[in-house]
């Protein structure tokens, strides 16, 4: 496929997306959603161990394209469930079970589905200058691609009810303070930043960094038993992975381990 609405490398094990639609914020389209589609599959397929995600231009995402929702007079309104359901939905769910840590860049503004987007990542970073807002209340809408999920759980129902009922802009500084993200970078550092993060994660225990994000994901529904029993049975196959043999060897032998994602 020949993209036109992201970009895609895939080099030494990282992987590297950015959403391409800089005259248009980088709002979604049907076509920009089939391209992150494949691209993701390459990133399944193509040995990658790590997955970055940002946009190219000023904004991150603005959410969905609304040229693309306006409804002429007598036509039928759009299913906005249907959207959901073939696309935003898919596109986060594929995200949370990579097996491979996804690192989100947000270098400008991220609303609506593009902020909640941003959020399914595992670690999220952001400019100084960038924001986040969701201005579904605006629409007559509610937060969707999984912001109502991940709102409440990474900032307490309070802010997230302000947030949701508001629609106001919240600054990466405050995001960082209120627990929404991992790190506020300042605008020169961010590329250095997130080349960083890259380069840590691809030289990576992979195996072991997917077992992380699925007994956490997996941490915000199970009971206690449920949570000590997933930890028994992901140790067991991790006790087996060569990387843990390898973890095993360097630290008797102090030196830096040298891990192969296996």
């Amino acid at each position: 496929m020949n993209y036109e609405n992201i970009l895609f490398t895939l080099d030494a094990g990282m992987a590297r997306i950015s959403l391409h639609r800089p005259d248009k914020l980088n709002a979604f389209t049907p076509t920009m959603h089939e391209e992150l589609a494949h691209a993701l599959g390459r990133v399944e397929s193509e040995g990658a161990r790590v997955l970055v995600l940002t946009g190219s231009g000023r904004a991150f995402c603005a959410g969905q394209d609304l040229s693309l929702r306006v409804v002429k007079e007598g036509a039928p309104p759009p299913d906005l469930g249907a959207s959901l359901e073939n696309y935003y939905i898919p596109l986060v769910t594929r995200l949370k079970a990579l097996p491979m840590p996804v690192v989100v860049g947000v270098n400008g503004v991220a609303a609506g589905a593009g902020a909640n987007l941003a959020l399914a990542g595992d670690i999220v970073i952001a400019k100084a200058s960038a924001s986040f807002i969701q201005p579904f209340c605006r629409l007559g809408l509610l937060p969707d691609t999984g912001g109502t999920y991940a709102l409440p759980r990474l900032v307490g129902s309070a802010r997230a009810m302000g947030l949701s009922l508001l629609g106001d802009k919240l600054s990466a500084q405050k995001a960082e303070q209120w627990g929404l993200i991992w790190e506020c970078v300042a605008d020169e550092a961010f590329d250095a930043r997130l080349d960083e993060l890259a380069a840590h994660f691809a030289q990576a225990p992979t195996k072991g960094l997917a077992a992380i994000k699925q007994a956490l994901n997996s941490s915000l529904d199970n009971t206690l038993a449920q949570q000590l029993d997933l930890e028994k049975n992901l140790m067991r196959e991790l006790g087996h992975s060569a990387d843990y043999g390898e973890g095993v060897r360097a630290f008797m032998e102090k030196r830096n381990p040298s891990f192969r994602g296996e």
